[in-house]
């Protein structure tokens, strides 16, 4: 079993009093890591050790900060075996995904060692004669990072990676569900090379999150915060957020619509519904949960869809004999046999399922209703839900009506016609003949309404982990009224 410090300062130490928690394998239920309990106290040694740091890194110039990064993308594709391997033991990630992490995970660090040139100001007119007027962008302060447990290593990286490449300093709560893993992270990163003191990594027992947390956003020295997770954990983190006035990009939850038109080709949309619900056994924020089909596409979808469920088995992912690997726990398979349940019972047609324990197979509900808890609340695992839609408008409707908004998909050979319809949806991302599971290192990505606000990804990222200020020069004389 791993036994792991926390990381602050440049040092790996231990908790106060030397308080630690244990991981299980979601399988096997066997113990798998044993991490340090961080206290409030670490958490503000944490940020006290950042915010000493700032000074220094914020005025390092972008080519040494590329530099670093550059080389902590070297280092994490050189870690990769041992980060696979504590993703099947503590999340039961299959090898394809955790493999998947590890590349995006580098592309990000590439691309925010290009950032590092495109922190751009410009120059405004002024009214004032002889005055130079200027608009600049400049690193924030501390930045607390909070990363979850479902893409570890791409969603750990990006939520330190920009803010890194703007010249903030950065304190990482990491994941009580996966904390060797983001303990592999960090150290991979570290060793591009950072300062002391620029990364830092705190590692907590489940109870102790809330009080840990409202620590660290109050501390006056943490000047922004990112959080990837649950909507329901996001609003406390936004409400703590606001009440400190730290300002917050959250990415939530999600339950991604696909509308697949009349005109669909049903091979393409079926494809990429079974990518999009399935891998990682549905728990990505993207998970395609909801497929909208209009009109005489449905018999024909569901139809050929029956089929590609049922090539989808789950199993023991340290054997690597199955496509689909483990929920993240107990609870979470058990969640998901109440959904289908509730659904089969209020007259839903299944698809495909079964398994045991924390393995589940591919399953799909037919003909979802709205009185069914499928209809409406996230599964986040491997089930997907097929609504039957009448016409355009009403897939419009049934996309829109949910609480969420991440991302979305329509299929249809019209392509200006399927543009059209995405246009019409609710979300932050929208892939026309295309899955909704997509993510690239450069793009906007977020969401809106329950799904959160403020965008990670390509230049975008900068506005969100920069301050931006005003700033003249007067050349000559002023003259003033009084």
């Amino acid at each position: 079993m791993e036994s792991l410090n926390l990381y602050i300062d440049g040092a790996h130490v231990a908790a106060s009093g030397d308080r630690r928690f244990t991981r299980e394998n979601p399988v096997t239920g066997e113990a798998v890591t044993q991490a340090a309990a961080a206290s409030v106290e670490d958490a503000t040694r944490a940020v006290d050790a950042a915010a000493r740091a700032f000074a220094e890194w914020s005025r390092t110039g972008p080519g040494e900060r590329r530099a670093r990064l550059l080389a902590a993308a070297d280092s994490l594709a050189a870690r990769g075996d041992d980060i696979v391997a504590a993703m099947k033991d503590e999340i039961g990630a299959t090898e394809a995904w955790a493999r998947f992490n590890v590349k995006l995970a580098g592309d990000m660090l590439v691309e925010a060692a290009a950032l590092t040139t495109q922190i751009k100001g410009e120059i405004v007119p002024s009214n004032r004669p002889g005055t130079t007027a200027m608009a600049t962008r400049q690193p924030a302060g501390v930045v607390l990072a909070m990363a979850p447990w479902n893409a570890p290593v791409i969603l750990g990286v990006r939520s330190i990676a920009t803010p890194l490449a703007c010249g903030n300093t950065v304190v990482m709560k990491t994941s009580e569900l996966c904390p060797r893993v983001h303990a592999l992270v960090i150290e991979a990163v570290a060793e591009g090379g950072f300062p002391k003191g620029v990364l830092n990594a705190i590692s907590n027992a489940p109870e102790d999150a809330p009080a840990l947390v409202e620590a660290l956003i109050a501390n006056p020295a943490v000047r922004r915060v990112n959080f990837t997770g649950s909507t329901r954990v996001g609003k406390v983190i936004g409400e703590l957020a606001g009440r400190y006035l730290k300002p917050a990009l959250l990415e939530l939850g999600g339950k991604a619509p696909m509308i697949v038109l009349e005109d669909a080709d049903i091979d393409a949309a079926v494809a990429a519904a079974g990518f999009g619900a399935y891998m990682n056994q549905g728990q990505i924020c993207m998970s395609t949960e909801r497929i909208i089909t209009v009109g005489a596409a449905g018999d024909a979808f569901a139809e050929a869809f029956a089929a590609k469920v049922a090539s989808l088995p789950a199993g023991d992912p340290r054997e690597g004999a199955a496509p689909l690997g483990s929920l993240v726990n107990v609870p979470a398979a058990d969640r998901v046999r109440e959904l289908i349940a509730d659904a089969v019972d209020k007259g839903a047609t299944l698809i495909g399922g079964g398994g045991a324990g924390t393995i589940l197979n591919a399953a799909a509900l037919d003909h979802v209703t709205p009185d069914m808890r499928l209809y409406a609340e996230e599964s986040f695992g491997p089930v997907a839900a097929i609504i039957r839609a009448g016409s355009v408008d009403e897939a419009v409707r049934i996309a829109n009506e949910s609480e969420f908004g991440l991302s979305s998909a329509v299929f249809g050979r019209d392509v200006m016609a399927a543009l059209d319809v995405a246009r019409r949806i609710e979300s932050g991302i929208c892939h026309v003949n295309g899955p909704t599971v997509h993510d690239e290192a450069q793009m906007p990505f977020g969401g809106v309404k329950a799904s959160g606000y403020g965008r990670f990804g390509g230049t975008w990222g900068i506005e969100e982990f920069t301050e931006l200020r005003w700033i003249t020069l007067q050349d000559g004389p002023l003259h003033y009224p009084i």
